[in-house]
């Protein structure tokens, strides 16, 4: 694996006649944000007035490999310098007491701001209300509020969206309540704009924040697919890592249990049961060890053809993402929460078929942007003769017990019982997503024809997606026009211009963020999107 040498700047910065465009994130691993990042940025720095002639990185993980040299390269002109700091990343990494942590988080932060000006300064921080780091949420906020410097607050997940394991971090980091989680990532002084990445979180963030909110989806443009011989040297090195020549179907996520990972695997199984499934990412946090570590036994047990984590990095020597989508015979979406979903539109760029679980808050989005998806569904039915459902059912109960102990007690009179928990009878069948992992490898470890014969009725659409694929004729989506109105890059950043450049004189009204933050809770709970995978750390 090739690596760059990340040199770190501590600060503090030089008075600048240009603009800095400073972006904050936790980390700049692969993943979501960073493709973002990197796509957006320049595009940015070449709309923003004055001119952005230098955009500085703070994080607590710098990138590894050559996506640093590479996105200085997209910049153009812009000067790209970083600032790491452990402390700036996930608060469950750093065994430091808390006060020792805000006071090294706010030395830094004022080291590089100390000779900040308005006018020319722009912070860019993305997924703070993922609260894995609340201390620099609040030290930002805090600072750029002081210093009247513009700041963006862009949201992509959220601690509270069946991440309560997030409440017990933030407590331990000395947020005693919830009021002081709110006030820190949703900050609502004159000088903070929030920005949603789905309609439906950016109405909710509207009717507290008014104009300091906006809705900006993801950029993401047509790419030109690979070059043929790129793609069939793609496929060759996908030949050698799984020693044979069978289809692939590819997951384009990292290793998480919202990505349902055993809902793909099922769906392939039963479609194209020779095909390999593989996941381009790995695990990239401890706390996905155990489901990682309990579906890769599970498939080799069993013989399933299953492979996680297949790309190591950013390697020269391993193809890109786009090159292994071109490789492959399909791409699936499984999973069960998502702010935006790139996979469905990388899967369109690489020109392969989709075949993906619709969500909620995303597919009224897709819809507005002209997509549309020929082989998609809202949930997979699985008979429920295909697994112990009262086993289920007694493992559901007492992780939901456990679960709503995580929540805090004022908000405990929103929550839902969902599925088997707040039901007494058998059903005849369930979603899978409304399983265990354990339930979910009992209904993986029955016979294919026993299952497919049990599910496919429940499921219409799956006998015409086998007959699609027996034909070698699964459906592609296409790019409509309208989703290239939306989604490229100088509407982008003329949508952040607008949302940056409403006046405020005062700021939101007196505890919207208190409130942004209980609406936002209300309905997460009360919404019957709760999903036993997520219940636990442990399968």
């Amino acid at each position: 694996m090739r690596h760059e040498k990340v040199r770190t700047f501590q600060g503090p910065l030089e008075p600048w006649p240009g603009l800095r465009l400073i972006i904050v994130h936790s980390h700049f691993r692969p993943g979501g944000v960073r493709r973002l990042i990197e796509q957006a940025a320049p595009y940015l720095a070449e709309a923003l007035r004055p001119q952005v002639d230098e955009v500085l990185l703070v994080g607590g993980e710098a990138s590894v490999g050559s996506w640093q040299s590479e996105f200085r390269e997209r910049l153009g002109g812009a000067r790209l310098r970083c600032s790491m700091s452990p402390d700036l990343g996930y608060l469950s990494n750093r065994p430091a007491h808390p006060q020792t942590m805000a006071k090294r988080i706010r030395r830094h932060l004022q080291r590089l701001l100390a000779e900040a000006e308005p006018g020319h300064c722009v912070v860019w921080a993305h997924n703070l209300g993922l609260g894995r780091n609340p201390l620099l949420a609040r030290e930002l906020t805090r600072l750029c509020a002081q210093r009247n410097i513009p700041l963006v607050a862009h949201h992509h997940d959220w601690w509270f969206d069946n991440r309560w394991a997030r409440w017990a971090e933030m407590r331990r980091a000395g947020f005693r309540t919830a009021s002081q989680v709110a006030r820190s990532i949703f900050a609502a002084g004159p000088n903070v704009r929030h920005i949603a990445i789905n309609q439906a979180d950016a109405r909710l963030l509207q009717r507290h924040f008014g104009r300091q909110a906006g809705w900006l989806p993801n950029l993401c443009e047509p790419i030109d697919r690979p070059l043929v011989q790129h793609a069939r040297a793609a496929r060759l090195w996908l030949s050698q890592q799984l020693g044979d020549e069978a289809p692939v179907w590819v997951m384009p996520c990292r290793l998480l249990r919202r990505k349902n990972i055993a809902e793909a695997l099922l769906l392939t199984r039963w479609l194209r049961p020779e095909a390999w499934l593989v996941t381009t990412g790995g695990v990239s946090s401890q706390e996905e060890r155990d489901y990682a570590d309990t579906l890769e036994s599970a498939a080799k047990q069993r013989g399933w053809r299953l492979r996680l984590g297949i790309l190591k990095g950013d390697d020269r020597a391993e193809p890109s993402v786009a090159e292994l989508l071109a490789a492959s015979e399909a791409v699936l979406l499984t999973s069960l929460l998502e702010g935006f979903g790139f996979p469905y539109l990388e899967a369109l760029a690489a020109r392969r078929p989709l075949l993906a679980r619709l969500l909620p808050n995303v597919a009224p989005d897709l819809e507005r942007f002209g997509f549309q998806f020929p082989q998609s569904y809202d949930e997979l039915w699985v008979d429920s003769d295909l697994f112990d459902c009262e086993a289920e059912r007694t493992r559901q109960k007492k992780l939901f017990s456990d679960w709503n102990r995580r929540i805090p007690r004022s908000f405990r009179r929103w929550l839902c019982r969902p599925g088997l928990v707040g039901s007494t009878e058998t059903p005849k069948a369930v979603p899978f997503s409304r399983l265990t992992t354990t339930a979910q490898l009992e209904v993986l470890g029955q016979p294919l024809a026993e299952s497919w014969a049990r599910c496919s009725a429940l499921n219409p659409f799956l006998k015409v997606w086998r007959r699609r694929v027996l034909a070698g004729r699964l459906r592609l989506a296409s790019w409509p026009r309208k989703a290239e109105a939306w989604l490229n890059g100088k509407t982008y950043a003329l949508r952040f211009q607008e949302i940056l450049r409403h006046s405020v004189k005062s700021g939101a009204r007196v505890n919207a963020s208190i409130r942004v933050q209980r609406d936002f809770i209300r309905q997460k709970l009360g919404s019957g999107q709760l999903y036993p995978l997520l219940w636990s750390r442990k399968t």
